[in-house]
């Protein structure tokens, strides 16, 4: 099977390519129609599965672009190139839910991130999850620090090809007053962003149930996990990362006769309707491939599942197999940053896959009370304002993210039991977060205070945030 993260032969298309390209691609679309009309897709699940992106750095807590040697040592299959060349992303084993499935699932990213951190050590240097690296400058952000993949290089080229040409306008406004506006030349502005991704796989009859939940869920989930208020020594968004990665990618889809346009990288247009190959669909009419490779016709809808990779949606449906080689849908929530520990990320998973799974199992879908573009409204308000956003939840009220929060938890301790994970340790990661909001020391809290203790200096603020992610303890502890 091909992912969007395998190499690729080539960085150069032409007219033949896109047109074999789109070609292949409505034959896919189709077929994966044809799979969900004749219910060929697994109905294996609950599985949770992650990946963990990181910044490697050096002893001043700056940006270290030596990712090749660092996986030439490591030499894992689980552990690959990003972007740039000072992020990695882990991957681990998924796990079925039942029992102690998620314990399963933490044990590995432990023992993966304690290998990972041998290595670095090895070479002087540390890994961090962070959402963005404080230290990070726009300096760093060049094609001399692009990954040395072909896919990437043709993805740079693609993207500027769509663009015309263009440098990316990149104009985030603080709550607070501050400001940052820039053009940049190419791709690598997202490079800053680094995410914690969370994969759910369920039946496939409520495939589009979980995929609506994830969306109405997205807000409140997004607001308590925020990490990311720091971009180039500016105070912005909680979750810079948010309009940092919608404007580094800033290729808008054909417009339909509507004349609404939506960006590559986003929300959506809209809940899922009647199935999710919805999505597959508007992949197909409203966005151009960035990648149209010649690839081999597997059986595994091979074009069909690297366009999708291109297009980035917060929540975003997934083509996948199981070990029988049974084709599946699964959720893939984009929202939520790296870090601040893995306690924290574990934490952040279990809540979100938990209250993903009980809103998907409600009599009345909450995607039928909460208008689409409210869920929108509220996930922006959250990555801009964290806990204080104002948000509006199912009851019509508005309320307060921290607010909300609270009660969410056991709605999560709700879902999770549903999918049979064990009490015990449900309890233990949504006790992490029942202190997170109530302290309202979500990860982007504590940068913003440790940024005015420190006088704004961005590499103490970093030595800081190596040393308390070493110790281990969850963010709401930090002083």
């Amino acid at each position: 099977m091909r992912r969007m993260g395998q190499e690729i032969a080539g960085t150069h298309f032409d007219q033949r390519d896109f047109r074999r390209f789109g070609q292949c691609l409505q034959r896919e679309t189709a077929t994966l129609h044809d799979w969900l009309e004749r219910g060929h897709l697994s109905d294996r699940g609950p599985v949770v599965g992650l990946e963990a992106e990181a910044w490697l750095v050096d002893a001043r807590g700056r940006p270290a672009p030596q990712n090749g040697e660092f996986l030439a040592r490591l030499n894992s299959p689980e552990v690959v190139t990003e972007l740039a060349q000072f992020n990695v992303e882990i991957n681990v084993q998924p796990q079925a839910a039942a029992g102690d499935g998620l314990a399963r699932l933490e044990a590995d990213l432990v023992a993966t991130w304690a290998r990972c951190e041998r290595v670095a050590a090895d070479m002087g240097l540390r890994l961090l999850a962070t959402g963005i690296l404080p230290t990070a400058t726009h300096g760093d952000l060049s094609l001399a620090h692009l990954s040395a993949r072909a896919r990437y290089r043709a993805l740079n080229e693609q993207v500027l090809r769509q663009r015309q040409g263009r440098p990316v306008q990149l104009r985030i406004d603080g709550p607070h007053g501050e400001r940052l506006a820039l053009q940049h030349p190419d791709v690598m502005l997202e490079a800053a962003a680094t995410s914690f991704q969370v994969h759910l796989q369920m039946p496939s009859a409520q495939a589009l149930r979980v995929y609506n939940a994830a969306m109405v869920a997205s807000g409140p989930l997004l607001a308590v996990s925020a990490n990311s208020p720091l971009l180039f020594g500016r105070r912005l968004w909680q979750e810079t990362r948010i309009p940092l990665f919608e404007q580094a990618l800033a290729i808008r889809a054909r417009e339909e006769a509507t004349h609404t346009s939506i960006g590559r990288v986003g929300f959506g247009s809209g809940y899922a309707g009647y199935s999710l190959l919805e999505c597959f669909r508007e992949n197909l009419d409203r966005f151009e491939p960035l990648l149209p490779m010649a690839l081999e016709d597997d059986g595994s809808l091979p074009h069909l599942r690297l366009h999708n990779g291109t297009i980035w949606r917060w929540n975003r449906p997934l083509l996948g197999f199981d070990t029988d080689g049974q084709p599946h849908l699964r959720l893939e929530h984009r929202p939520m940053p790296a870090g601040p520990t893995l306690a924290d990320m574990m934490a952040n998973l279990a809540f979100a896959v938990g209250l993903i799974a009980h809103l998907a199992s409600q009599d009345t879908p909450p995607e039928q009370t909460l208008p689409f573009d409210q869920a929108q409204a509220n996930f922006y308000g959250a990555a801009r304002e964290g806990l204080a956003a104002e948000l509006v939840w199912l009851s019509g009220r508005r309320q307060s993210a921290q607010s909300l929060a609270l009660p969410l938890i056991e709605s999560a301790a709700d879902g999770l039991a549903r999918l049979g994970v064990s009490s015990a340790l449900a309890d233990g990661w949504l006790d992490i977060i029942e202190a997170r909001a109530a302290s309202g020391r979500t990860g982007a809290a504590w940068q913003l205070a440790a940024f005015n203790r420190l006088g704004g200096d961005l590499g103490a603020l970093t030595r800081e945030l190596l040393a308390h992610q070493a110790d281990g303890a969850p963010v709401h502890t930090w002083h």
